[in-house]
């Protein structure tokens, strides 16, 4: 099984359609005024947006972008206008991750992982996945 996309529910296309450029992602399907569809700029995974009218009582979501040079491609973000919560910080969980929100409040984070996005020293064996 793969993950096809995640479709995320917003209150403005374009001003989330130029976020997501913004921040890398290249539109695919672009259908005014209720929907885009990007796919990232590495591998094939993509992201959608919607209005549906129903934003204001979507969850929020959080999604993850791994960059293999985070700090540069923060600092380019930042030079293009996109404001931060967080500077790229090293976690405990053994990444380096940076925040921020998107213009619906869903969080968005950037991280370098290396080895550990897979196979963390806490991965459990397959003998022990639980039922």
């Amino acid at each position: 099984m793969r993950l096809n996309h995640v479709t995320l529910i917003v209150t403005e296309l374009q001003r989330s359609l130029r976020f997501y450029r913004v921040l890398g992602l290249v539109p695919i399907v672009h259908a005014p005024p209720r929907y885009a569809r990007f796919v990232c700029p590495d591998g094939d995974a993509t992201l959608s947006i919607e209005v549906t009218g129903e934003a204001a009582l979507a969850p929020r979501a959080q999604l993850y972008f791994e960059c293999d040079a985070l700090d540069d491609r923060v600092a380019q973000l930042r030079a293009a206008g996109l404001s931060f919560r967080q500077l790229p910080t090293d976690m405990d969980y053994l990444w380096r991750e940076a925040r921020l929100s998107d213009p619906d409040g869903h969080e968005i984070r950037l991280y370098r992982a290396g080895r550990n996005r897979l196979d963390p020293p806490w991965r459990i064996a397959p003998e022990n996945v639980p039922d």
